[in-house]
C-alpha cells in the first residue's frame, strides 16, 4: 500500500509541474519556491499544537487546490502559483513520508510516525 500511496503522491506532484508550466514563470522559481511551506514549522516555537495547526496549514492540499482555482478565476498568476506550490510541495513531502500532524509532535503524522526511532 505504501508504494502505490508514494506512486499516487508522485503523479500528483507531476500534475503541478504540468500546471506550473502553464504558468508564465520561469522554472527557477518552482525550485527557488518548492521548499518554502516548510516555513509553517516555525509554528512549532509556539509549542505541538500550534506547530501542528501552522503547518497543517502550509501543507493542506484542499487549501491549496482553492488558492490555485481562486487564482484562475481571478486571472491572478501569482495566487495560481502559491497553489501550485502548496499542492506540488505537499505532494512531495509525502512521498518522503512526512504528512500531516498531530498535536503530539513534529514525528507523529497521518502517514506514521517519523524519525530515527522509525527506521
Amino acid at each position: 500500500m505504501r508504494t502505490l500511496l508514494k506512486i499516487e503522491e508522485l503523479l500528483m506532484l507531476g500534475l503541478g509541474i504540468f500546471l506550473f508550466s502553464t504558468l508564465d514563470f520561469s522554472w527557477w522559481w518552482f525550485l527557488a519556491l518548492i521548499l518554502t511551506p516548510d516555513i509553517g514549522m516555525l509554528g512549532y516555537l509556539a509549542g505541538n499544537k500550534m506547530g501542528a495547526l501552522v503547518y497543517n496549514v502550509f501543507h493542506h492540499k484542499g487549501l491549496a487546490i482553492v488558492l490555485y482555482i481562486l487564482g484562475v478565476y481571478l486571472s491572478e498568476p501569482l495566487l495560481q502559483l502559491v497553489g501550485i506550490i502548496l499542492f506540488s510541495h505537499a505532494s512531495m513531502d509525502r512521498i518522503f513520508g512526512y504528512g500531516l500532524k498531530y498535536g503530539r509532535g513534529f514525528n507523529h503524522t497521518h502517514l506514521g510516525k517519523i524519525g530515527k526511532e522509525n527506521g
